[in-house]
């Protein structure tokens, strides 16, 4: 199955995941606890195997997941978790994941960006750059996703939408490169 056919299978369970937060008034608890449920997994691979593998014992997927999860989140977020095991949908979850915060991000008129940097950024540095994305945007909540790439060599890259803007000295260097190039 492509990539495309994984997010059509997924929309679904993420639009009911967030009319399930909504009517619950939990909104923000669920976007913790599956921000806590993704973290687990893509930090280990074995669980990410073990949960994939549709040759694993269902209730062994059920146990597991009630030992990890049980004590961590929502009631009705564990329960969802197993219905997923149950319809053997339990391999998208990193994608019905995704797609839940891009739905609830549109809701709530957050802009997603996407920041990669040569070194961290500081807590000020961050509030700076999202004042001015939100000047920039017109946007009222803007969301970072930040990734340290030391290939950059300085500066940094920021992607919002499908329009990137490159500040990095590696893309400076590229660019004079081209144009060294094409003389």
């Amino acid at each position: 199955m492509s990539q495309n056919t994984f997010y059509k299978i997924a929309l679904p369970y993420a639009e009911a995941l967030i009319d399930l937060a909504q009517s619950s008034n939990s909104f923000d608890k669920t976007s913790k606890d599956l921000s806590i449920i993704s973290k687990t997994i893509t930090e280990s691979n074995d669980l990410k195997v073990f949960l994939s593998n549709p040759l694993t014992n269902i209730s062994s997927k059920k146990q597991v997941i009630n030992q990890l999860f049980s004590n961590e989140v929502n009631d009705f977020i564990l329960k969802f978790l197993l219905v997923l095991v149950d319809r053997r949908r339990i391999s998208l979850l990193n994608i019905i994941i995704e797609k839940y915060f891009d739905l609830a991000y549109k809701m709530e008129s957050t802009i997603l960006t996407e920041v990669s940097t040569a070194i961290q950024f500081t807590e000020l540095q961050q509030d700076a750059l999202i004042d001015k994305i939100k000047l920039m945007t017109n946007g009222e909540n803007v969301k970072l996703i930040t990734r340290v790439d030391s290939s950059l060599i300085g500066g940094f890259i920021v992607k919002i939408g499908s329009k990137v803007i490159d500040t990095s000295l590696s893309g400076k260097l590229k660019q004079m490169a081209f144009y060294l190039d094409t003389n």
